[in-house]
């Protein structure tokens, strides 16, 4: 044992957080999580269209599935607040769980229409709502502070790197065994993370017990990120990002027939690209050893995004748009990276669940009216047009959000000193000029 915990101290500075044992746990459980995810995704995007044959219906089954976030969010954000997120994040799992063994039987028996596969995304877009907002606010519980930034960064990097494989290997096993059996598979692989949670040694925060409804908890909640200058403008900028300029994958199907010519080979080294893009970043996230300067770090993120679309949209190369998509993906993700890792830093243990609530609205929840405005722009004036739009737009926002940070800075330094005179955790500065 001694040997063990010898060897985890010894890890490089990136994989500090897997000195953690409930942390190991967890990563473990997100990458099996992460490939049954690619599994149900790509098995159900070609379930819909096998049964018919309708992109409207394709986009439809991925609203259904998207928007329960935005709705109920805010209360998943206030149970998170009320209750273990360990014990949430159990049952969570297992009710997603039972939602795809039942998609799996419906399809092995040859019974499923395509309303049950609505239903079915609806329902787990209902349990994501809780899931998110506990799994985001669970983190700090088994790392503690000092190494959140570092957790938050290897998240984001199993994430993308089973989104640069993922689709790969879910297509290939979708065509061998079908879409029921990659569903089953999925479910199966909840146990897994359900066993890694439950063999965690957790001493969380202890809810808070308060009087009143979990209504007045939301309202508590929207009220502290309205009145809070650093959160409110991250999240601002974020949802900003989220609706215009993030929607971009909806397009790429275009870029790659009409514009780029380059037809299914070249949608495939987009989405690469975009994915590789995103590991880098991710990558060196981890390297950070604390979350002093992220504020300045996001905004350059958000305007390099936001200016590489634009770029994008004027290239005719594929190897051009290729490598332009690389930096969207990087931009991206260091983005939503940095932002939650300032969230994080700056919400009360108290408050936690609820304001990572509302960045998933602004994350996940803004997607579905993205893809929406994204094909509607794209219908009138082209989809080069709407993307540069977008992407011009987000630009613009991040540079709002770049002049007012060294006011945001002073308010960030007033909020982290407000928590250690109240007891809490101390915490480095935040939103500072440096990196």
């Amino acid at each position: 044992m001694s040997v063990a915990v010898g060897a985890f101290r010894e890890l490089p500075r990136a994989l500090r957080s897997l000195r953690h044992r409930n942390y190991r746990l967890f990563i473990g459980g997100q990458i099996i999580s992460l490939v049954g995810t690619w599994l149900q995704s790509v098995a159900q995007s070609w379930l819909v269209y096998r049964l018919t044959g309708s992109s409207f219906l394709l986009g439809l089954a991925g609203f259904c599935g998207q928007i329960p976030v935005f709705i109920l969010a805010p209360l998943g954000g206030a149970v998170a607040d009320r209750h273990a997120r360990r014990n949430l994040l159990v049952a969570t799992q297992s009710a997603a769980m039972l939602l795809a063994f039942t998609l799996g039987a419906l399809t092995l028996l040859g019974r499923v229409r395509v309303i049950d596969v609505f239903v079915l995304a609806a329902l787990l877009g209902v349990v994501n709502a809780f899931d998110v907002p506990a799994r985001q606010s669970f983190v700090v519980e088994m790392v503690g502070r000092d190494d959140l930034p570092n957790a938050i960064a290897l998240n984001s990097s199993v994430f993308n790197s089973a989104r640069t494989l993922g689709p790969a290997v879910a297509g290939v096993l979708v065509a061998v065994i079908g879409e029921g059996w990659c569903f089953v598979l999925n479910g199966a692989s909840y146990l897994a993370v359900i066993a890694c949670l439950l063999r965690m040694d957790v001493r969380p925060a202890a809810p808070t017990s308060r009087p009143g409804s979990a209504l007045d908890d939301i309202v508590d909640g929207f009220r502290f990120v309205a009145r809070t200058g650093p959160i409110r403008a991250l999240l601002l900028l974020l949802g900003l990002v989220s609706l215009l300029a993030m929607p971009f994958s909806v397009l790429m199907p275009i870029f790659a027939d009409r514009i780029l010519h380059s037809g299914a080979r070249g949608l495939g080294l987009l989405m690469a690209a975009t994915g590789l893009g995103a590991l880098a970043a991710a990558v060196l996230l981890a390297f950070r050893a604390s979350a002093r300067g992220l504020g300045r770090w996001v905004a350059l993120s958000a305007s390099g995004f936001g200016l590489s679309l634009v770029l994008f949209t004027l290239s005719r190369s594929l190897w051009l748009s290729v490598a332009l998509l690389s930096l969207v993906g990087f931009c991206m993700v260091l983005q939503m990276a940095a932002s939650n890792t300032l969230l994080q830093t700056l919400a009360p243990d108290a408050l936690r669940g609820r304001v990572m609530a509302v960045y998933s609205m602004m994350l996940m929840g803004m997607a579905p009216f993205g893809a929406l405005l994204a094909g509607a722009a794209a219908s009138r004036i082209g989809a080069p047009a709407a993307l540069a739009a977008g992407g011009a737009v987000s630009f613009l926002g991040a540079l709002l959000f770049a002049t007012r940070l060294p006011r945001l800075r002073v308010e960030a330094r007033a909020l982290i000193a407000a928590q250690q005179l109240a007891g809490g955790e101390p915490a480095d500065e935040v939103i500072s000029a440096r990196s």
